[in-house]
């Protein structure tokens, strides 16, 4: 970014650190970023699991194109709709099973968040929520609440009451859900707690749990939908359904758009008692459904083609038993590379760019950097860009 770019950056836009890494990007296509330049860079992260199908698919841009000549904004959600938002609903409930039929769209997945809990309140009479520790499913308040850090959470105290929170893959731990608990909220693997999977067993023991009490099971699945597992969505992998499914990232193919989603009779109880009692103005935005609708219909046909397994191993292989990593973890094309070393990832990150390099870190684990390319990279692309981060692990720890 030059001089007078940065200035501007710092006068006019609101910012998250006082020391961004200032990559001013002027175009981005397939799997590279390019900088006004001309500087390409290979993204490994897919704008954090975002970009699938890599930047600026020609069938999304076509299908956002095609709507933009039709309407933008028309109405709030829910009275006025659209073709390209009922036809991504239905294709989306294609792939769910039949419980998962209703969906609620929104803008993110922090709005998704904050419709789930709000669900599980309202279709419960229930006011207390079980999340976990190192969890993270957003900034706003109600999502905040749930967060499994303290460090982002206690500046912005009180937040919302009732909420406990539980060791992800403990067992022991369960019983602290009860016929008083609204729902459960996690993730099926674990995101910014630097990638933590299921042990055997555990998912099924969180949803027998929840039978017995009678308690609303929430997936976040805002990173691990859409084929970042392997799977299209990550409960399929594991075989535990939840009771409400919350979605976004790449659902809306490079737009933004989130989901909530659950059966019929749960659903509805946001229609009375009282009436709207959920709604948003851009949820489900022409645009965004558009790009959705045709993102999915490529996934749908096309992530077999992509080989994720194949390439898993790629990234396995070039990290595994390197003196400078500890451990490799991840499923699908999510990963994270623990270098059991804290202190070096910022630097990592930024000599990555300098490398010509997108990769990040994430907020709850301090020793592992991220590796959840889009799903179409080439295995040459991957293998040269796994190999040019371990160049430049040894770099920055020379």
């Amino acid at each position: 970014m030059g001089e007078e770019s940065t200035q501007q950056y710092f006068t006019f836009l609101a910012g998250t650190t006082k020391n961004p890494v200032h990559l001013h990007v002027d175009r981005a296509k397939g799997v590279y970023l390019y900088d006004n330049k001309g500087r390409r860079y290979l993204d490994m992260i897919a704008g954090i699991s975002v970009n699938n199908l890599g930047h600026n698919h020609p069938a999304i841009v076509s299908a956002v194109r095609e709507q933009l000549d039709k309407f933008l904004h028309v109405m709030v959600y829910g009275d006025l709709t659209g073709q390209t938002q009922v036809d991504l609903a239905r294709e989306l409930a294609g792939h769910l099973p039949g419980k998962l039929r209703k969906i609620y769209f929104v803008n993110s997945g922090s709005e998704a968040i904050e419709g789930a809990l709000k669900l599980s309140r309202r279709f419960t009479g229930r006011h207390e929520w079980i999340a976990f520790r190192k969890a993270y499913h957003g900034s706003t308040m109600g999502a905040l609440s749930v967060m499994g850090g303290e460090y982002f959470k206690r500046a912005f105290r009180p937040l919302v009451p009732g909420t406990r929170f539980l060791d992800f893959n403990d067992p022991d731990q369960l019983n602290a859900i009860t016929d008083k608990t609204a729902a459960v909220l996690v993730e099926p693997v674990q995101g910014e707690a630097g990638i933590i999977l299921p042990e055997k067993g555990y998912l099924e023991a969180v949803r027998q749990r929840c039978d017995e009490t009678g308690t609303l099971l929430i997936f976040d699945e805002v990173q691990t939908g859409f084929g970042r597992t392997g799977e299209m969505f990550a409960f399929q992998k594991y075989k535990v359904q939840p009771d409400i499914l919350v979605l976004a990232k790449a659902l809306g193919g490079g737009l933004p758009l989130g989901a909530f989603i659950s059966s019929s009779p749960i659903m509805e109880t946001l229609t009375y008692n009282p009436e709207l009692g959920h709604i948003t103005t851009f949820g489900g935005h022409p645009l965004s459904c558009a790009a959705g609708l045709a993102s999915l219909r490529i996934l749908s046909t096309e992530l077999p083609v992509f080989q994720i397994a194949k390439k898993a191993k790629i990234i396995r292989d070039i990290f595994s038993n390197h003196p400078l990593i500890k451990e490799v973890r991840g499923t699908g094309l999510l990963f994270a590379i623990d270098t059991g070393t804290s202190g070096i990832l910022d630097k990592f990150v930024r000599r990555s760019l300098h490398n010509g390099l997108i990769t990040d870190f994430f907020l709850f684990d301090d020793s592992s950097f991220r590796i959840s390319p889009p799903l179409t990279i080439s295995e040459e692309e991957l293998t040269f860009g796994c190999r040019l981060m371990l160049q430049t692990l040894e770099e920055v720890s020379a």
